[in-house]
């Protein structure tokens, strides 16, 4: 039994509350647990400059943490003058993970900016972050598709994220804060709907971990980002999303250069 009464396969109780900020396109505060994140998704004309001229939009997230998002009060990262290396790391693996799922033909050429603010943390702040985002994501591109602005849904699957590792020899589901700082081994795992892995972040603290331990932390992810995406397939309803763009008509030339590819299948 785990410090909160959760066995070792049990998530945290997660809420996602929808429409949170009345101005951005899509929000949603997400809590897990003690967790909680602010997640926006605002989306704008244009985009950066690789992507001009060429009919595709683009994804791309910032992540931050109030100073008093943790026991002890951290300074602003804009009063030091610059962002840490685990901001960056983090805010590149929320827009990874969510341009996973992004069909950017049907998009047309705008930029979907992803924002993630802590507003308190026991864990598990980057897949909150990812998980919430994408209701944000959705919604924002839900905006669009409602008002005509694009002919359908851009999102062909779900994606959310939990954290696994071992904590005295013991593999565990879903870390708090104590849980992540007295870990053997670390892991954050993030999955589409179909259950494809689009990120695996593991890392032994102390001693090596062996390939039966990563195949169980596997496992008891998958477990876990299947509660997580069916509990957002509730809230956005079934047959919600485009069917998934052919591998090969997505990587060809003229699917980038003609955005009724997609659009037609």
């Amino acid at each position: 039994m785990r410090a909160d009464g959760r066995q070792p396969h049990e998530l945290r109780p997660v809420r996602i509350t929808r429409h949170f900020n009345k101005y951005a396109e899509g929000s949603v505060l997400i809590e897990v647990g003690d967790t909680k994140v602010i997640c926006t998704a605002s989306i704008e004309e244009g985009v950066p400059p690789f992507r001009r001229n060429t009919g595709e939009g683009w994804l791309t997230a910032e992540y931050a943490m109030l100073p008093r998002a943790t026991g002890t009060r951290s300074p602003r990262e804009a009063a030091r003058g610059r962002i840490g290396g685990r901001t960056h790391e983090i805010q590149r693996l929320i827009g990874r993970s969510l341009r996973a799922v992004v069909d950017f033909q049907t998009l047309g050429e705008r930029t979907v900016w992803v924002d993630c603010d802590v507003i308190q943390a026991d864990g598990g702040t980057r897949t909150a972050s990812i998980t919430g985002s994408f209701i944000a994501v959705f919604d924002a591109l839900e905006h669009l598709r409602t008002h005509g602005i694009i002919a359908a849904m851009p999102l062909w699957d779900c994606v959310a994220a939990t954290s696994v590792g071992i904590v005295d020899g013991c593999s565990l589901l879903d870390l708090t804060y104590v849980e992540d700082s007295s870990c053997e081994v670390d892991m954050n795992v993030v999955m589409t709907g179909e259950e494809r892995l689009i990120e695996v972040q593991g890392t032994a603290e102390h001693q090596p971990f062996t390939r039966a331990e990563l195949d169980q932390l596997l496992e008891l992810a998958t477990r876990g980002v299947r509660q997580l995406i069916q509990l957002q397939r509730e809230l956005i309803g079934e047959d919600r999303l485009a069917p998934r763009p052919h591998r090969g008509n997505q990587e060809s030339g003229q699917a980038r250069r003609d955005p009724e590819t997609f659009l037609g299948a």
